[in-house]
């Protein structure tokens, strides 16, 4: 195991527990202040909270990004050592009718992926760490169950784009100089689901989204046989957002 690994694999275990901790208290949280929600007649919290036009929050998650290849020839794949990242944003809300809304999310993403590459001897050129700080902006329709008590599944979806301030998408160096570079601007299309809790002061909405970009990422090499993206046909991201909603 190299250092890179050794340090990537401590880090990753390191902000997994803590996402585990995070995520454990939140569902306590919720639990502890919800204890009484699914009963036949709960006390109804926030009971105009859906009805004004407009409506404002924000959010904070966790992250993990992946990559998605498609090769041009048959040959081994390019490996992705994945980590969790982190989320934080800002929601706009409009409401549509009584059971949809139109959402704006600008938010930013920190996340790192390593790539590894089969072929050679020196993890200088096997190895490239790709730090990413996505800043995302995206329209998103929710679309909710009729709500039961104090609490109220949804159903959300649409597209979004990304600027990517880490992509070296200008730089002229490339993978021979150790530098792995990616397009600055993203596409993508986000679909998931949550949970809106009505609590005594605010609603609380834990989510889980899928997001999975729609155009190729890659910035190729100078040299059109380069060992690094030579056989890459496309690369997009992927990746799972388990976000915390506060409004």
């Amino acid at each position: 195991m190299t250092k890179l690994d050794i340090k990537n694999s401590f880090l990753s275990k390191f902000i997994g527990k803590a996402f585990l901790f995070a995520t454990i208290i939140s569902f306590f949280f919720i639990s502890h202040k919800t204890e009484a929600q699914f009963n036949e007649r709960p006390v109804l919290n926030l009971e105009n909270e859906d009805e004004p036009l407009l409506n404002w929050g924000y959010y904070l998650g966790f992250n993990q990004y992946d990559f998605k290849f498609s090769y041009i020839n048959n040959a081994p794949d390019i490996l992705v050592q994945k980590s969790i990242g982190f989320n934080v944003g800002l929601i706009g809300e409009l409401r549509l009718n009584k059971h949809l809304d139109l959402r704006f999310e600008p938010g930013l993403s920190y996340t790192s992926r390593n790539l590894g590459f089969t072929g050679f001897t020196e993890e200088r050129d096997a190895i490239r760490e790709v730090k990413s700080t996505y800043i995302n902006f995206p329209l998103l329709l929710k679309a909710s169950a009729k709500r039961l008590g104090n609490w109220k599944p949804y159903l959300v979806g649409g597209v979004s784009t990304s600027m990517n301030l880490g992509s070296n998408e200008t730089s002229l160096d490339d993978n021979s100089a150790g530098t792995f570079r990616m397009k600055k601007s993203v596409y993508n299309y986000e679909i998931g689901f949550g949970i809106d809790f009505y609590l005594e002061y605010f609603k609380f909405s834990p989510s889980i989204r899928g997001v999975f970009a729609l155009t190729d990422e890659l910035v190729r090499d100078t040299d059109v046989n380069s060992p690094w993206t030579g056989n890459i046909d496309v690369m997009q991201t992927r990746g799972l957002f388990i976000n915390f909603t506060f409004e």
